[in-house]
This record gives C-alpha cells, sequence and structure tokens, in this order.
C-alpha cells in the first residue's frame, strides 16, 4: 500500500508539469553514455514516448562521434587531425552519413516503435532542415557551421503526433553533406522552434564549478554566467560545445535548457516533472 502511494504522489507532482509542457515541443539532444548501452538507450526512449503520450512534443536530435570511430576502424579508415581536431575527408563523411543517418538513427527509431511511439528518422539534409557551410575555411574538410534551420518538416511531423529523430549530417553547398558537432546543431533547433525547453545528455552530472569534482554541481546558470564560463576556460573542454548551444538556444527565445546525466535512469522524467531537478538549468539574465 505504501508503494502505491508513492507512485500515485510521484503523478500528482507531475501534474503542473505536464500541463506545463503540454502541446510545446521539447527538444532531447541525445548522447554520451546514453547512447552506447542498449539498456540505457531504451530506458530515455520509453520516456520519450511517454512524453509524447501527455501530450509533448518532443525531438530527438543525436550524433555519434565514438560509434563514427568505430566503424572507421572496422573498416580501415585512418583519422586524419589537425590542431586536434578529425578532419572530415572524403571517406570519413561516407562512414559518418551510413552510422548516424543509418545505423544510429534507426536504431533509435527503432526503440521508440517498441514502446509504442511513432518515430520517423532524418538527417539534416532531408527538406533541407539544416543548412551548413565548411567551418574553418574547409581545412577540415566536410564539417561544417549551421547557418540556417528550415523547421517546417519537423513542425509537420509533429503536428501529425510522430516524433522525429534527427541526426547532425547537414545540408551544405550545392546539395553536398556537411557533418556538424550535434549539440550546435541540437542548439540551433530549439532557437527555431523555441520549445518549452531543450535537454542536453551527457556524461556528468550537470556543469560542474570544478571539473575534476563531480559533486561541485551548479544547480542553476545563468546566460552571463554561463559566458564568464567560457571566456574564463572554467568550463571543462567537453562542456564548451553544450554551453554554446545552451546559449543559441536561449537567444530571443524563453527556452530552459537543461544539462542532465544521461547515465542516470529516467533521467529526462526527473528532470522535468518532478520539483527537483538533477542536473543543471540554463536560463536567460
Amino acid at each position: 500500500m505504501e508503494n502505491l502511494r508513492l507512485r500515485a504522489e510521484t503523478l500528482v507532482e507531475a501534474l503542473p508539469y505536464i500541463r506545463q509542457y503540454h502541446g510545446r515541443s521539447v527538444i532531447v539532444k541525445f548522447g554520451g553514455h546514453a547512447m552506447s548501452g542498449e539498456d540505457l538507450s531504451s530506458q530515455v526512449m520509453r520516456d520519450i514516448v511517454l512524453m509524447n503520450a501527455v501530450g509533448m512534443r518532443p525531438v530527438v536530435v543525436h550524433g555519434g562521434g565514438p560509434q563514427v570511430s568505430t566503424m572507421m576502424s572496422r573498416l580501415g579508415v585512418e583519422a586524419k587531425f589537425v590542431d586536434g581536431l578529425r578532419v572530415t575527408d572524403d571517406q570519413t563523411l561516407e562512414v559518418a552519413e551510413m552510422v548516424l543517418a543509418g545505423t544510429i538513427n534507426k536504431g533509435i527509431v527503432g526503440q521508440i516503435h517498441e514502446h509504442g511511439g511513432r518515430g520517423v528518422g532524418l538527417s539534416g539534409r532531408d527538406a533541407g532542415v539544416i543548412v551548413a557551410e565548411p567551418a574553418a575555411n574547409g581545412t577540415l574538410g566536410h564539417v561544417g557551421e549551421v547557418t540556417e534551420i528550415h523547421p517546417d518538416l519537423l513542425l509537420n511531423l509533429l503536428d501529425g503526433g510522430f516524433i522525429p529523430v534527427l541526426c547532425s549530417i547537414s545540408e551544405g553547398p550545392g546539395g553536398k553533406a556537411l557533418n556538424v558537432n550535434a549539440d550546435v546543431v541540437a542548439g540551433h533547433v530549439a532557437k527555431a522552434l523555441a520549445p518549452a525547453s531543450l535537454i542536453m545528455l551527457t556524461d556528468v552530472p550537470g556543469v560542474l564549478a570544478d571539473p575534476a569534482d563531480p559533486t561541485s554541481r551548479i544547480s542553476q546558470l545563468s546566460v552571463s554566467e554561463a559566458r564568464s564560463m567560457l571566456a574564463s576556460g572554467a568550463a571543462d573542454k567537453g562542456m564548451i560545445p553544450k554551453l554554446e548551444a545552451c546559449l543559441t538556444a536561449l537567444e530571443g527565445t524563453g527556452n530552459r535548457v537543461h544539462i542532465i546525466d544521461g547515465r542516470v535512469p529516467h533521467s529526462v522524467i526527473m528532470e522535468l516533472l518532478t520539483d527537483e531537478g538533477i542536473g543543471t538549468l540554463v536560463v536567460p539574465d
């Protein structure tokens, strides 16, 4: 009986948040350890299907750098670097598009279907959703920087009750593909859709005051504070693109951005639908 009472209280606690997010888009940047474990990945997708079932409009954005590296190694494709950054040459791009828009993307869609949702897998090239131009004057090969988001296809799918699953392969000049950082893509998609929230799954508890101390989580961060961390070098290297994506998502919108630990089961639901979040909330000044 006590267990049932606690479950009922949890549902009651979630009600105002369900009302708050009902009918609004929520962007989930799927990445890190949550992508590499089959059970954890399936749990995340079950949470996303639940969000959809209670009236939210989730959009999944994903990358998959480690999986691309693994496939390159299997195929004997040598990785090349410039100033520590991987160059996406013709062969690397071919592998990246195969893995991101194929294996990973359709695997996520399959997990959504497993839990009763209706997922649609896309790359940024479909209907020109993500338009990019070569980054770093082309020295990194087919690596892109986002210049435009055309959200019409995403909005049509959301209106139809579907869950879009968008990978970070984007449309470059002349209709050619470019590989874009998935955190960056998520930030731009959030800015274009002006959703209720952008949730970024990571492998740390949130933004840390001391990157070496996992207990130093900052529960709330303003835009000014985030800019200060980036300017001072206080942000951990892996957190830099995530904070930059947060700033993009918050430009001229009423968004809320959550950076949470994707290794925690049901972290998305705990962050959105409970009184006490588990990550870092980034908010406008």
